[in-house]
């Protein structure tokens, strides 16, 4: 008796095992074909081994994407070596330079890094008013 419930417990968990199997492995292949879907030319992508890009073009009949890496620098890749899509061309959106607006420090607010400040002071400092006599 011992053994034919082992025997069905053993069932029951190999049969939970297939099941999560085939729940994962059909998860992965909707994520596969929505990344694919999103692949198009114009879209900023990132490569499994590293390399950000634009991609140019895609041969649907050799599986082959040419990215362009930098300005003139053009490189052919597998379609599937495309791990993640960072931007389609529909999200894209540049700001107009009149719209950029630059901030100024005021008062004791700390400058961005980076930023130049004008010490205002320097012209009422006793080191300023030195001169070489």
């Amino acid at each position: 008796m011992d053994q034919n419930i082992l025997t069905i417990v053993m069932v029951v968990i190999l049969a939970a095992l297939i099941f999560f199997m085939f729940r994962s492995s059909r998860k992965r292949q909707k994520q596969q074909s929505e990344l694919q879907k999103q692949v198009v030319p114009g879209a900023t992508v990132m490569t499994n081994f590293g390399v950000f890009g634009t991609i140019v073009s895609i041969d649907e009949e050799h599986n082959k994407v040419e990215l362009e890496t930098s300005p003139g620098h053009i490189l052919t890749v597998h379609r599937q070596t495309i791990g993640r899509v960072e931007t389609t061309p529909d999200t894209v959106e540049e700001t107009p330079a009149d719209a950029v607006e630059t901030e100024t420090t005021v008062g004791d607010e700390k400058p961005q890094f980076g930023e130049r400040i004008e010490d205002v002071d320097t012209a009422s400092t006793p080191e300023s008013k030195k001169t070489d006599e």
